[in-house]
């Protein structure tokens, strides 16, 4: 492990200008590529003290050997170098957005004689119009098999064509008329070309036309009595609408773009993006991706997403606006560049309302559903859930693996409805049926600390009541001269349910969300309670350390250690639910609140409501109509309520009220009002 201080450069001899740096290891190989609008500033944040880096820049810090530079007139040059220094030397530790698939093109061969349309896969070439990449390949062949019946251009492979062209004859596509032939004759090339050219504007968004031509050309044939020429044309058009259906309109005003969305742990990050082309998506893809370093924002991210995706890219792939969950810090140089890629200007924006942000919240949940798939195809390998509880147990010198791990969270909105969460594991896998929730009831205000303590003091108060319970029942069948036969799980059981109680199971392993204060608590109450014989861990989110009781430096597990993730998704769990639960009576208390203030509204038409709607979020998108549909309301009522919903969400938001129609109960304000979020321990009340 080398130190850092030997390799220091002298901070006079670094610039102040933007330029591109490189670290390398004792053998020379560089190991991380990154650029700087002022070299001396960024190089000299690597060399403070260790303890203030994060886990991953102390890593690649301390195998560096040695840092050099280069200097470069703007930001943009910066950027286009640091693109080609991390093509060039492939660094361990710069973060690389590489899809382990081959996602499957729709291409158009416009650099032959006889365009060919084919489904492909790989890097792009020059003279190939290229529609996607799409997620699934048979989906493509499938839009292609129906626009071939209205757009009959050649689909054969080059060796085809010329044996067809040989023997005068056409394929099988050509008789069934999924082929022009071009190979025998049959159209010219001029009209052949002009078929390829109507596929190449259908497929970019320009369907209207096309269909409103061919429904005069069907009117006029069935005028002319040419029947068999109008339903051919009538199938056509039904082949159109079969194709159409597969790629609706998302943006009304026929934009392109892509749209990015990120869905992050820890440790890796899932990446989602659709390609929407003449406000229709065109096609989709996402992957998982390493974190290389834990500090990158989530504007970070996107800068090298951004950077690695659209480099090379020729300019009609890239689009007039790419839509993004954060806005980089050097969006102006990545504008110019994506700009001077294009030819035109691009735009890079963060969507805040209308069909481009709900496009955007579809994108996220995609991304937040590959994230869960694949942590989920990575718990359910038994050898690696028995390896993560190994490392736990051998990390936190534990006598045996913990096979029930129990994870303790809270979630508060300003020290408002403060709830927790426990979530239990085991053998590495959630048991959702033990969960439970908490309403904490003794603490006042923002406190993390005393919310734990009761929450572990109501918890293993059940145990012991639960043991106590059962010994008193084995105690008296004793005196009664009943024989009773020693059951170490006597006490799980409820005797009048027959179900397991709802705290008798012990945990091999407590951990909290949390550092040394939150650690401390949980073991005072476990000690006073009798249950310190229980171990007890906490999981701080900055840096991801492991503490233990009356221990001054946290236990740090390796970033790749399948202990560590382990534990990081009993945490994340525990957060989620808790969030959930706090989000649940935040809304319900939310819709009283707001209700109490309507003159006229009793207790009984309050309770219709909340039964009804059950949320604030549900009776705020409810029309008066609906609303005065319920028993006990009239239109007036109906009127009131619904402003009322409305101007107390949008005054929670914004600070004023909107105007509202009556009518409607639709908001005449531009801005689309939200509530603001919860908070989870030190998180931004947003779930995992």
């Amino acid at each position: 492990m080398a130190d850092p201080s030997t390799y220091r450069p002298s901070a006079g001899s670094i610039p102040d200008a933007p330029g591109v740096y490189r670290f390398r290891d004792a053998s020379g190989r560089v190991i991380y590529v990154g650029k700087a609008k002022n070299l001396r500033a960024r190089l000299s944040s690597y060399f403070q003290d260790l303890v203030n880096l994060h886990p991953r820049t102390q890593s690649m810090v301390t195998t560096a050997a040695k840092v050099d530079w280069t200097v470069v007139s703007t930001e943009v040059e910066a950027l286009q170098l640091e693109y080609s220094w991390i093509k060039e030397y492939d660094p361990r530790f710069n973060v690389k957005y590489r899809d382990d698939k081959s996602y499957p093109w729709l291409a158009i061969t416009l650099n032959e004689d006889y365009p060919r349309v084919m489904v492909g896969r790989g890097a792009k070439k020059k003279g190939i119009k290229y529609f996607g990449p799409y997620s699934h390949a048979w989906a493509i062949r499938e839009t292609v098999d129906l626009l071939l019946r209205v757009f009959p251009m050649r689909s054969c492979s080059k060796g085809v064509f010329n044996r067809h062209r040989q023997i005068g004859r056409p394929c099988l596509l050509g008789y069934i008329g999924k082929c022009a032939a071009p190979c025998t004759g049959n159209v010219s090339q001029d009209e052949h070309s002009q078929i390829v050219d109507d596929f190449v504007a259908f497929l970019s968004g320009q369907t209207t036309t096309y269909v409103r031509r061919l429904e005069k050309e069907m009117k006029a044939a069935a005028a002319l009595m040419e029947y068999e020429r109008a339903a051919k044309i009538r199938d056509d058009l039904s082949a159109l609408d079969k194709a159409l259906a597969k790629n609706q309109v998302v943006f009304g005003d026929g934009t392109d773009a892509d749209v990015i969305a990120l869905a992050e742990d820890p440790l890796e990050v899932a990446v989602q993006i659709f390609y929407v082309r003449a406000g229709r998506i065109r096609g989709q893809r996402g992957w998982i991706a390493d974190k290389a370093d834990g500090t990158a924002t989530t504007g970070d991210l996107v800068e090298r997403f951004i950077q690695q995706t659209y480099a090379g890219e020729s300019g009609d792939t890239i689009p007039r606006e790419i839509l993004v969950p954060a806005i980089p810090d050097d969006v102006d140089a990545l504008t110019e560049w994506l700009s001077g890629l294009r030819g035109s200007r691009v735009a890079i924006r963060v969507p805040q309302r209308g069909d481009k942000k709900g496009l955007m919240e579809t994108v996220h949940a995609n991304a937040q559903q590959t994230l869960v798939m694949h942590k989920t195809k990575r718990a359910s390998d038994l050898t690696t859930r028995n390896q993560a509880l190994e490392e736990i147990q051998e990390a936190l010198d534990l006598p045996e693996a913990p096979l029930r791990m129990e994870c303790y969270d809270i979630s508060n909105l300003q020290g408002t409805e403060v709830v927790a969460s426990m979530v239990v594991f085991e053998d590495g896998l959630p048991r959702k049926s033990e969960y439970r929730k908490f309403v904490i009831k003794g603490v006042d205000g923002q406190n993390d600390v005393a919310s734990i303590a009761e929450v572990l003091t109501r918890r293993f108060k059940r145990l012991l009541d639960d043991r106590a319970a059962t010994a008193v029942a084995t105690a008296a069948a004793t005196a009664a001269g009943e024989v009773v036969e020693e059951d170490p799980t006597a006490n799980l059981i409820d005797p009048e349910t027959g179900r397991a109680r709802k705290f008798a199971y012990a945990p091999a392993l407590v951990v909290v969300d949390g550092g040394p204060p939150q650690v401390a608590a949980a073991r005072q109450v476990m000690e006073e309670l009798g249950v310190g014989d229980i171990p007890v861990c906490g999981l701080a989110k900055r840096l991801e350390e492991v503490w233990l009781p009356d221990t001054e430096d946290p236990v740090i597990m390796s970033r790749t250690s399948e202990g560590l993730y382990l534990l990081q998704r009993l945490r994340d769990e525990a957060h989620r639910f808790a969030i959930t639960h706090h989000r649940s009576r935040r809304s319900k208390t939310m819709v009283e609140s707001v209700l109490d203030d309507i003159q006229g509204l009793g207790d009984v038409r309050r309770k219709t409501l909340m039964r009804h709607f059950g949320s604030l979020k549900k009776l705020r998108q409810a029309s008066v109509d609906e609303v005065a549909e319920l028993p006990g309301f009239g239109r007036r009522t109906a009127e009131s309520v619904v402003a009322a919903v409305n101007s107390a969400a949008t005054k929670a938001d914004t600070g004023r009220a909107p105007s509202v129609n009556t009518a409607t109960g639709e908001i005449l304000d531009d801005d689309a009002p939200q509530v603001a979020g919860a908070r989870s321990g030190d998180s931004n009340g947003e779930e995992n």
